[in-house]
């Protein structure tokens, strides 16, 4: 018995390393302490029962028998709702024995009589049902428990059966250690003289335990705290409160059902986030930080036609889409109503009045087109035959943009006097412009105005740089 302490403190710290809480998840827990022996209660085979066991249920230093190291183990699983089994030893000495015998010498006022049998060794084994009322209390802490069982008992050469009834308490120091109280009465039955002791019948007792309860068997698979038995994604940590599945995202969705588990979102959405709180998520929001209609994906509709302002020609004013959100039709879709479009055909800003600006581009072909258009000395005709080409070339070009103002410039070489070739430059604008008018382009577009020989482009001293003094020039008017 000396080495019985060493053996259950050596199995406790092996258990104890895997110890979870007890219960369905962790259905096995060991138990160890001291246990003590009050013989009084049993003494006299029920002879005033109520006094026994109330009138001095705490006399320890009289007639309780404390072995001072660690006196009991036992082993026990969880079977279900609520009930665990287990089984049990315990060992001590028998040093204060109580019997009954008013008439013996050395009895107290109450009939009874203490005696040592002579440090009578004491062995039990026992297996209990227990049932616990903790979950009925709703405590993460008290336990309260009844118990019933049967076991054997050894005092000394003696022995016998016992029917076992009891109550405890344990108290959880954290998820898998506690710290437990037990009380039980051992009823025995049979005749058993008990060495150094005046009874010829098995002694009836009450033994009480007081120790430790460690409680272990869990799988955590994915280490989360939350058992593989109760954990909705076993191999993936997560939070208690998702049955150990995981929140990536904090927003408290579980990741299997957010539909965008790496952004913190609304439930609602399904943890899809929402920037601009108009119900629409932003992976499907075109306009994600203006709060807007689900029926135009997210966007604002300010005069309520229908159309998302993003694509409303008219945000201000209501219209049919057909008219790109404008009560008026748009005929060249250019956004600028043709009721105030001078280019109801042709697209254009609404700064120029929804025409066509002229491209730079275009300029410099319609200035080299015109530069080659040269004359015969001296007259206002063409002097090549490709120039009607050229002037369809120039026609095609300034169709494009049916608002703007051009004027047809006329020029001459240095040959002949300066009121001769004023007036040879003003004719040679004027056969351009006709023929341009010709070809389709509007009378009131078009001038043309003679520089006779002011603004020569080349020198005036060769045949080469006079043909190309003789020239008209087309230049946009601002």
């Amino acid at each position: 018995m000396k080495h019985f302490n060493k053996i259950v403190i050596a199995i406790c710290m092996i258990l104890g390393l895997n110890s979870n809480a007890q219960d369905s998840n962790n259905p096995w827990a060991i138990s160890f302490g001291v246990n003590a022996i009050d013989t009084k209660t049993g003494a006299d085979g029920g002879h005033e029962w109520l006094n026994r066991h109330f009138s001095q249920p705490f006399a320890v230093k009289d007639n309780w028998n404390i072995l001072p190291t660690v006196s009991y183990i036992g082993v026990s699983k969880y079977i279900g709702d609520n009930f665990t089994f287990g089984v049990s030893g315990t060992v001590n000495k028998i040093t204060k024995f109580v019997n009954y015998n008013p008439t013996a010498v050395g009895a107290d006022s109450r009939g009874y009589l203490v005696t040592n049998p002579g440090d009578l060794a004491y062995y039990g084994l026992d297996a209990t049902v227990r049932y616990s009322f903790q979950s009925l209390i709703k405590s993460k802490v008290i336990d309260p428990s009844l118990s019933v069982g049967g076991g054997y008992s050894f005092f000394g050469d003696a022995s016998f059966g016992t029917v076992n009834t009891g109550a405890g308490v344990t108290f959880w120091l954290s998820e898998n250690i506690g710290f437990e109280l037990t009380t039980k009465y051992r009823k025995s039955f049979g005749e058993r003289v008990v060495p150094g002791t005046a009874t010829p019948d098995a002694p009836s007792f009450s033994q009480h335990t007081a120790g430790l309860i460690f409680k272990f068997g869990g799988t955590d698979t994915d280490k989360d705290g939350v058992y593989d038995k109760d954990d909705a994604c076993p191999d993936v940590p997560g939070l208690k409160q998702f049955n150990g599945c995981p929140d990536t995202d904090g927003d408290g969705i579980v990741d299997g059902s957010d539909a965008c588990p790496e952004v913190a979102g609304l439930a609602a959405l399904n943890g899809c986030p929402d920037a601009d709180g108009d119900g629409v998520t932003d992976a499907n929001d075109a306009c994600p930080q203006v709060a807007g209609l689900a029926s135009l994906k997210g966007c604002p509709d300010a005069d309520k036609d229908g159309v998302a302002d993003k694509d409303d020609k008219c945000p201000s004013v209501a219209g049919p889409k057909e008219n790109a959100g404008c009560p008026w039709p748009d005929t060249d879709n250019d956004g600028v109503a043709d009721k105030d479009d001078a280019c109801p055909e042709v697209a254009g800003p609404a700064s120029n009045k929804g025409c066509p600006e002229v491209t730079a581009a275009d300029l410099d072909k319609v200035s080299a087109e015109a530069k080659m258009i040269y004359f015969h000395s001296g007259k206002s005709t063409f002097r090549s035959e490709d120039v009607p080409v050229k002037i369809e070339s120039i026609s095609t070009l300034l169709k494009q943009y049916p608002t703007a103002k051009f004027s047809i410039e006329g020029h001459t070489d240095s040959d002949g006097s300066d009121a001769f070739n004023q007036k040879l430059s003003q004719e040679r604008a004027d056969v351009v412009r006709n023929a341009l008018i010709e070809r389709g382009m509007k009378a009131e577009n078009l001038s043309a105005v003679g520089y006779g020989e002011s603004k020569p482009v080349a020198t005036n001293k060769t045949a080469a740089g006079k043909a190309k003094n003789r020239r008209t020039e087309v230049v946009l008017q601002k």
